[in-house]
């Protein structure tokens, strides 16, 4: 008999290590869905992030209110990739995932996901508050103020992150190289994952 336990991959990290972009790939590797936190919490309460968090003077609060939003990724029927965010393993939100994975007969499966603070420097982005894409182009200081927010982010949420099942560090990898290469390291050290895809055809191999 095959096994239907579900299986919910939950990428955690800093803001532009690439969450978003390598969950999309490693769902069409998988053939799982995939879904952007921020993303549906835009769609959730039906208007951008920033003015949702603009109704709450701090974050824990902000985190508190959307929730629901992680409550219900975590408990899809499907399996499912969800990119986090990099509070995503941090008390309002931690609770809710270790409380779904005790009560959920599926798999839960935690990745964090790391990489050195010049390669993150290059990707970072801006949004207005409309969650539109702003072309920024950055001076060599606004590079280096940058560059020491992105080794205060790593350093602060380091104490958060280990509480992922999982570290990959993309240093130095394509993007065609990570998608193998986390699946290689699911089936390698995650043997819940490694029996339940033993279950399907023509996901993924040894």
């Amino acid at each position: 008999m095959k096994n239907t336990r579900k299986i919910i991959i939950y990428l955690v990290g800093i803001s532009c290590v690439g969450k978003s972009t390598i969950g999309k790939l490693l769902s069409d590797r998988l053939g799982f869905s995939f879904y952007d936190f921020d993303d549906e919490i835009e769609k959730y309460f039906g208007k951008p992030k920033e003015y949702i968090m603009d109704d709450y003077m701090f974050p824990y609060d902000f985190r508190e209110y959307t929730r629901i939003v992680l409550h219900d990724l975590l408990n899809k029927k499907e399996n499912a990739i969800i990119a986090g965010t990099p509070s995503g393993l941090r008390d309002i939100y931690l609770r809710e995932y270790k409380k779904t994975r005790k009560e959920s007969s599926n798999i839960f499966i935690s990745i964090h996901l790391s990489d050195k603070p010049e390669n993150i420097l290059e990707r970072i982005t801006f949004y207005d508050k409309e969650s539109k894409l702003m072309d920024v182009k950055l001076s060599e200081k606004e590079k280096r103020l940058y560059f020491i927010d992105i080794k205060k982010d790593i350093a602060f949420f380091k104490k958060f992150n280990r509480r992922a099942d999982h570290e990959f560090n993309v240093d130095g990898l394509t993007l065609n190289e990570i998608p193998e290469k986390l699946i290689y390291l699911l089936l390698k050290e995650n043997e819940d994952f490694k029996n339940n895809m033993k279950n399907k055809s023509g996901n993924c191999s040894n």
